[in-house]
Parts: C-alpha cells; structure tokens; sequence
C-alpha cells in the first residue's frame, strides 16, 4: 500500500467536464469548549468513472492534474438511488 491519503466523501456536483466536486466532511470535539464540530469543504477530484450527484465515492491524492484538482476517483463506495430513478423517470 503506498502513502497516497485516501479520502471517502459525497459527489457534489459533476457539471464539469471529467471532474467531479466531492464534499469531505468530519467532526472533531473543539479543545475549548468541549462541544463536537462538523466541518466540511468541498475537494475537485478527476473523474473518469462517470459519477453522479449523491453518490459516495473514494477519492485519491494524486499530481496536480490542474491548478485545483490534486485528486482522482479511486472507486464508487455508493450509488445514490434517487438520482438514478429521476433519471428513469426522465428518459420515460
């Protein structure tokens, strides 16, 4: 196994041509305060896959493919399934 961070989160958006925007998200306990804080960004991955909004996606730290993609979409953990019945229903 090789040191490459490997990171799961949800597909955002995939308008972009070949890249996909993937929302990490995690909780910690602030130092301070005691109380657990959800934080999240969003990370632009290369995406050869064909994912869709929703679906839960294990992401990979790569070369810089361009000035903010650093990742690539290793494997689709997850389909979402409303996604794909809306599509159904539109091609009906």
């Amino acid at each position: 196994m090789n040191s490459r961070r490997r990171i799961t989160g949800v597909v955002t958006s995939n308008k972009m041509e070949k890249t996909v925007s993937v929302k990490i998200g995690r909780k910690y306990k602030h130092p301070i305060y005691q109380k657990v804080v959800n934080s999240s960004k969003n990370i632009m991955a290369h995406d050869e896959m064909g994912c869709q909004v929703g679906d839960q996606v294990i992401i990979v730290e790569s070369q810089p493919l361009s000035r903010r993609k650093h990742f690539v979409v290793q494997e689709i953990l997850h389909r979402d399934s409303k996604q794909n019945d809306l599509e159904l229903g539109a091609k009906e």
